[in-house]
């Protein structure tokens, strides 16, 4: 069986990893007025806080560097291209569920822009999640001979 991934789509999720990425703090401040509410916490409570958010943030953007510069790399079919697609391909498959499963209860603010934003950040993580999906896919079966 072959599964076919075009170039063009794993360079788009680079991308679109890399504006998530730096989008980030803007969503964080204009949006949700994180800050404000991360003020609230107590001292080591508050650099958790930010600690996880800039993981998140550098997680995006070097996953998307490393998949625009290693684009043919991570259809190779190898253990490593096994490892580093399932590894990502499990990151955003959470981010899905969890966007899906918890989100839904808290409100956004109703500003046209933002339920846009919404939508377009949800389509984004799906694209993700569905395109390291079919490389860990592709790469299972060459590598596994399927």
């Amino acid at each position: 069986m072959q599964l076919y991934i075009p170039k063009w789509l794993i360079i788009i999720s680079g991308i679109g990893q890399i504006f998530t990425a730096l989008i980030y703090p803007y969503i964080r401040h204009q949006v949700f007025d994180w800050y404000n509410d991360v003020k609230k916490l107590k001292p080591l409570n508050q650099e958790i806080a930010k600690t996880y958010g800039r993981y998140i943030q550098g997680l995006n953007f070097v996953f998307g560097f490393i998949t625009i510069t290693l684009a043919s790399g991570l259809k190779e079919q190898s253990a490593l291209a096994i490892a580093l697609t399932g590894l990502i391909a499990l990151y955003w498959i959470g981010k899905v569920l969890t966007q899906v499963a918890y989100y839904p209860m808290y409100e956004i603010p109703q500003k046209t822009i933002f339920k846009i934003g919404s939508y377009f950040m949800n389509l984004l993580f799906g694209v993700f999640a569905i395109t390291y999906l079919l490389l860990l896919i592709h790469n299972c079966i060459g590598f596994f001979n399927l």
